[in-house]
């Protein structure tokens, strides 16, 4: 019975994940139509779909193809997206508490981790929903990948994304996150806000993605423990 009712909870927990994951999925499917416009200029009509069907990463893929835009080569592209999705590093050292079974298990639910789902399945305390969490990146690969293709399809109809203020998209989602997931009083708002310091600091001064991880190395002062 115990273990029953622990399934029919997560059962419920996926679905509310779901619930919220939606709206945002929308959202998501708007920026990926912007990549796709964008990439299929650098890379060609196939690279832009199998990249978002593979990588599945907004900022790292943006920011691979801002290098391409620039003149970068490829290994300069990747290294781009590297940095940037090395932040998943500290978010999932917070999540792994959270999780339960095997490695495998606790790998394939790693893969499943967006920047708006661990956020919104972030419980306080250090603590995390998985099965909340799973939901609610469910709808954000389709819209994803199929918003990529769009924009890959019909670029030529759509124009320049900035026109349209597709570009806005982005920061406007993150700061969302930031906003309603953590921008909580005490340290999460302390955290939040050298983050921010950190990254404002270093956007004039360093390459693309920097600025994203040494503004992650705040989060550290989410290890200090209260006394006693």
């Amino acid at each position: 019975m115990y273990l029953q009712g622990r399934e029919t909870e997560a059962r419920e927990q996926f679905r509310s994940g779901m619930r919220l994951g939606i709206p945002y999925a929308g959202a998501s499917a708007l920026l990926a139509i912007s990549f796709g416009v964008l990439a299929e200029t650098l890379m060609g009509p196939v690279a832009p779909i199998v990249m978002s069907a593979l990588v599945f990463a907004g900022s790292a893929q943006f920011a691979a193809a801002a290098v391409l835009a620039a003149g970068g080569g490829a290994v300069a592209a990747i290294a781009a997206g590297i940095l940037l999705n090395l932040r998943y590093a500290p978010m999932g050292i917070a999540l792994a508490p959270s999780l339960r079974g095997g490695a495998l298990r606790r790998a394939a639910i790693g893969q499943a981790m967006i920047d708006f789902s661990w956020a919104a399945a972030s419980r306080g305390g250090g603590r995390f929903d998985p099965p909340f969490m799973l939901g609610a990146t469910v709808p954000s690969y389709p819209c994803w990948v199929g918003g990529t293709a769009i924009g890959v399809l019909v670029g030529d109809s759509i124009g320049d994304p900035a026109a349209l203020g597709l570009d806005a998209i982005f920061p406007a989602f993150f700061l969302c996150l930031l906003v309603e997931g953590e921008l909580r009083p005490g340290p999460p708002a302390v955290v939040a806000g050298l983050g921010s310091l950190i990254a404002l600091v270093l956007i004039p001064f360093t390459p693309a993605g920097v600025p994203v991880i040494a503004a992650s190395a705040a989060a550290l002062l989410g290890l200090r423990r209260s006394p006693g």
